[in-house]
């Protein structure tokens, strides 16, 4: 039998692994413009949260950053439970999965949106003041259409690193498509046969993504590459 049957849930993890990529790539997204803004604030007590964040989620491994989460959470919520004498809360490893890397990822894409914030000419800004436009008009209107530009490639960078993290999120007991490899792998005694179709998918995925890239690199670069040449 082709796969030894395990093909439809191969398939199955691939779209779970997806799924987790492309949910915890909206929270990066999100957190990662907002830490970028904060760093970027007049304000000391903004720019000293930003730092933070940015400087300690960097500096501990995704893979501890999963564990203290998941359990260190698991376990303070079964003590609460256990207070209230209510029924245990289990932690979804999706959800888990999901939050866990789009705030480890976030840190990083801060950086990112920080440095394309920080390349676009300060006489647009001023002139979007000069106008007398708000600062969210300015930042949705001029900043981050511009700011895509040059964030661009660090972006896709960030992307496909993070897509192949979720396969930490087997550790969890999330039924991706490396949980669902090593299964297959120690039921068949078959191993190499799923990590290798497993390596294939993670490929496939990152392909798809790269063509994924250079068009919205060719589209934020429309009328722009012409004028630096």
């Amino acid at each position: 039998m082709l796969l030894y049957g395990y093909g439809p849930q191969l398939l199955a993890g691939t779209w779970e692994t997806i799924k987790l990529a492309m949910l915890s790539l909206l929270v990066s997204l999100v957190l990662g413009l907002l830490a970028a803004l904060m760093k970027l604030s007049r304000a000391p007590l903004l720019r000293l949260a930003g730092g933070l964040y940015t400087t300690l989620i960097r500096g501990i491994p995704d893979l501890v950053l999963l564990m203290l989460f998941f359990f260190s959470l698991q376990i303070w919520l079964n003590d609460v439970t256990d207070w209230l004498e209510v029924d245990m809360i289990e932690i979804d490893p999706f959800g888990a999965g999901v939050v866990t890397l789009g705030f480890i990822y976030g840190a990083y894409f801060a950086e990112t949106f920080r440095g394309a914030l920080l390349a676009i000419p300060k006489g647009q800004i001023e002139a979007g003041k000069a106008c007398g436009w708000s600062p969210l008009l300015i930042l949705r209107r001029i900043q981050i259409p511009q700011m895509m530009r040059y964030a661009l490639p660090g972006l896709g960078n960030n992307w496909q690193v993070l897509l192949k993290s979720t396969a930490l999120v087997s550790l969890i007991g999330l039924s991706d498509v490396v949980k669902v490899a090593q299964n297959a792998g120690n039921a068949t005694f078959n191993t190499f046969l799923f990590v290798g179709l497993t390596a294939l998918i993670y490929l496939a995925l990152t392909a798809v993504s790269n063509v994924g890239l250079r068009y919205l690199e060719r589209r934020y670069n429309m009328g722009v590459r012409g004028a630096e040449f």
